[in-house]
Order: C-alpha cells, then structure tokens, then sequence
C-alpha cells in the first residue's frame, strides 16, 4: 500500500493536521485516501509542558496528557487514520512517483508526507539536510533550526508543519500550523478548490 498522506510526528502540529484530514472522512475526495501517522514522540516538546494560557485547554493539563488524548481521541474518531507506533524515522527520500520513508524497523511510500518534527539539534533525518537552515523565529542562542519552506511547502509533495516550520513553541501556534498544512492537502485532493471542514451541532 502507498499512502496518499504520510505525517511524521506527532506532537501538536502532527496531530492537529491528522484530526483534520481524518474529519474530512465523509467527503467524496478523501473516502479512498490512505492516511496514516508516525506518532513517534519520545522528542517532542510536549512532554513536559505545563499549560494555563490556551483556550479550550482546562488550566494545569499536562502536556503527556495531551500527547496520549490525542491519540486516543485520532483513534475513537477517525480510525481511517492509521497510527504507527514505537517506529523512528532515519530517511526521506524522493522514490519515482513518491517518498521512500524509512524507519528503525520498517519502509514505507507516500505521495505526500508531512514533517511535524520538533527544532531541536541534531536533525538526523537523512534525505532532508539540503532544507535545514537556522530558525527565524527562535532565540539565536539556543540554535534551533528549520526547514526551509514557503507557507509550509517545502517542495511539491513535501511539507512541514510547526517548529520545524519555523514557527514559534506556542500550542495554538502549532495546532493552527498543523491544521493550516491539513487545509492545503485538503484543498489538492479537491481540484485546488479552497477547503477547509468544521463539524456542526
């Protein structure tokens, strides 16, 4: 099978773009993708996050709390989104008509993959060191780095979302950077129509 969206991380910005390709389940252009989610999150910045300042989020939640509703709640709503589990990343490259990503235990294919990793050095992905540039919106001091990208697109077929992208270590940042690269993968899958998918009561 190759997937048609294959993120890798998931932190904030990772599961926030998977919620949104998941929710979009019951349109007609997303009903045969292959959606899947590396969830790999020893790394991220999450762990240990203490949060009082984000809306929706109830004051004093942990930030390993968040990490394992999250996945609980991609996998009681939008099973279609397949987690992969306990698997690291070493390579993403460019393989024909997809990318080649392949981890510590197993390779997979995807059309689009989505790269929802943390700024931290050292970056240790291979395939990917041509993109890394110092951090635009990062304390110079701490020597965090990025993936070089226009409005998240890094090339065709290739994305990345939250620090990596270049933006700041805020959960709504993060969460908007994640469902913004949702959007846009969305919007290819529909003939480049705008699209975006809210639920109703």
């Amino acid at each position: 099978m190759i997937f048609d969206v294959l993120i890798i991380g998931a932190g904030v910005s990772g599961m926030q773009c998977a919620l949104v390709l998941g929710s979009a389940k019951d349109k007609n252009f997303v009903a045969s993708k292959h959606m899947g989610i590396i969830t790999h999150q020893k790394t991220s910045q999450l762990q240990n996050a203490l949060f009082n300042n984000v809306l929706g989020v109830k004051p004093k939640t942990v930030g390993k709390d968040i990490l394992l509703q999250g996945k609980q709640q991609l996998s009681d709503l939008y099973p279609q989104v397949s987690q992969i589990e306990k698997e690291k990343v070493l390579s993403v490259v460019d393989d024909t008509s997809c990318f080649k990503i392949s981890t510590n235990k197993n390779t997979y294919f995807s059309k689009i993959v989505v790269l929802a990793l943390n700024y931290s050095k050292p970056f240790t992905i291979k395939g990917l060191e041509p993109f890394i540039e110092p951090h635009q919106r990062a304390n110079p001091l701490k020597d965090r780095i990025q993936l070089a990208n226009n409005n998240h697109l890094i090339k065709e077929g290739l994305y990345c979302c939250g620090t990596i992208a270049g933006w700041r270590s805020q959960f709504a940042i993060a969460a908007g950077s994640g469902a913004s690269v949702a959007s846009d993968i969305l919007t290819l899958w529909n003939n480049n129509t705008p699209t975006k998918v809210h639920d109703k009561v």
